[in-house]
């Protein structure tokens, strides 16, 4: 056990040492200040340019009452003269027929934004529909007037009683908490990987073993990058946390939004965190034993294509459907099934954790997950005892099938 701490502990002060570390530390918190910045510059930002509108309009009912940026004109004639006389490759010309439900052009010399092609059609929607109504006998006035605006306010109900919340800022940091942990399960899992194939390649490793069991190299060396990886992520949300506040101030409209936001997340936002960190942690520990095996049967990262396919497809998979499919039945049997599988468990429990996930389930899972790890770094150190001293050889599956009952 104390070679294990060894090994942890040097692989975890060699990482965080180096500049490349610091660097990305720092950095990634800077960056996304910016992003989210320029996003909420963006955001706010609306089409200020000048608009005209000559309105050719055959039908006769279509009145547009002018606003900031859109003119309107009705100069009369045809369409083919008032297309000869626009005087801005912002102008336009609408030609409404003498029945609407005729197709309706709009013609410009530049494509049009969506979003002014869309307004004019919904003005023309609303005053066809009011058109319609009146026609129809139907007043308008008490229609509008009698039309109803519901809320649902949602509302758990928890042990210590009821407390309001929000469904979707429940379901938003689940899926970043799930988007997380599948970026995290590749770029650490990847630094295993990469790390035994560098003590491969110089063979570092060949003095190593003579004094330590692969198994207990693999464990420390997994352990030490996962402790890397966490300590990232801890000073990622601090500084992001930070910046926010000393760039945006506490009354910044981004901070109002993140208070709302995590009020609006009611009793879960707790459960949420721990079973982030707890799938987390076992999903880095599982798939990272499956990397360290894949870094022992090859020579250098080129060689690997062949074996990490079969491992993150699983994870791509669920990744996937997530967006598509398991938020929306978190409770059929493939989302179960998939919560359940350590290869996809990271991912589909995350999606399935604001819908009240039974008690039995969530504790098969877990269990699994860990069954699943210690499993998986028993089959990674059989192949691994053997890869590790293996150089110029391409491993295939029936090889790493024969290096995992080789005996002592």
């Amino acid at each position: 056990m104390n070679k294990i701490f060894l090994i942890i502990q040097r692989e975890y002060i060699t990482r965080v040492r180096k500049k490349a570390f610091i660097v990305m530390t720092l950095l990634v918190p800077a960056l996304f200040a910016g992003m989210f910045a320029v996003i909420a510059l963006v955001a706010n930002e609306k089409d200020q340019t000048m608009h005209v509108v000559y309105v050719i309009d055959n039908n006769g009912s279509f009145k547009f009452t002018d606003e900031p940026f859109v003119k309107f004109i009705y100069p009369g004639g045809s369409v083919a003269a008032a297309k000869k006389n626009l005087k801005s490759d912002d102008d336009l010309v609408l030609n409404i027929p003498a029945n609407p439900k005729d197709t309706v052009q709009l013609f410009a010399r530049k494509k049009t934004t969506l979003s002014l092609a869309d307004d004019l059609q919904g003005k023309m929607n609303d005053i066809a529909t009011g058109e319609g109504m009146v026609k129809a006998g139907i007043d308008t006035a008490r229609l509008h007037k009698i039309k109803s605006n519901i809320v649902i306010k949602s509302t758990e109900m928890t042990a210590t009683g009821e407390q309001g919340t929000n469904i979707g800022a429940t379901y938003a940091l689940s899926f970043a908490g799930a988007v997380l942990i599948y970026m995290s399960l590749f770029i650490y899992g990847a630094q295993v990987m990469r790390g035994v194939i560098e003590e491969k390649t110089n063979r570092i490793i060949e003095v190593i073993v003579s004094s330590v069991k692969p198994f207990q190299l693999m464990m420390g060396k997994i352990i030490g990058v996962g402790l890397v990886g966490l300590t990232q992520f801890i000073l990622w949300i601090t500084l992001s946390a930070g910046i926010s506040y000393l760039v945006g101030g506490h009354t910044s409209p981004t901070n109002s939004a993140l208070h709302s936001f995590l009020h609006n997340l009611g009793a879960n936002a707790g459960y949420e965190l721990l079973c982030f960190i707890f799938y987390w942690i076992t999903g880095f520990l599982f798939y990272s034993a499956l990397f360290a095996a894949v870094g022992s049967a090859v020579d250098s990262e080129t060689e690997t294509q062949q074996f990490m396919f079969p491992i993150t497809l699983p994870l791509l998979f669920t990744y996937i459907l997530s967006v598509s499919y398991l938020f929306t039945v978190p409770d059929s049997p493939l989302s179960v099934w998939l919560s359940m599988i350590p290869l996809s468990a990271p991912v589909a429990m995350m999606m399935r954790i604001p819908y009240n996930v039974p008690g039995w389930q969530l504790a098969i899972s877990m269990s699994l997950m860990v069954i699943g790890f210690i499993f998986t770094t028993y089959i990674a150190a059989r192949i691994y005892r053997v890869g590790i001293l293996m150089y110029g050889k391409k491993a295939s599956y029936k090889e790493l099938a024969k290096w995992f009952f080789y005996k002592e």
